[in-house]
């Protein structure tokens, strides 16, 4: 099964994630992104190749 996060370290808040998918990622108290669900779907896959500097990452997860 597949996970997304946000890393904040790379994160420049730009947006581009909460406006492909905003069901998945708004801003956090710091104004970075953050993922509010950690599934992935086909809108979470754009949002992560929109994202400038590929701070959405998505992970397979051991189960």
């Amino acid at each position: 099964m597949e996970k997304v996060h946000v890393d904040k370290d790379l994160c420049i808040s730009c947006g581009s994630c909460v406006a492909i998918c905003p069901n998945h990622f708004e801003f956090d108290d710091d104004n970075l992104a953050k993922a509010t669900n950690d599934s992935v779907d086909d809108e979470v896959r754009d949002a992560a190749e929109a994202c400038p500097t590929e701070a959405i990452v998505i992970e397979e997860e051991d189960e």
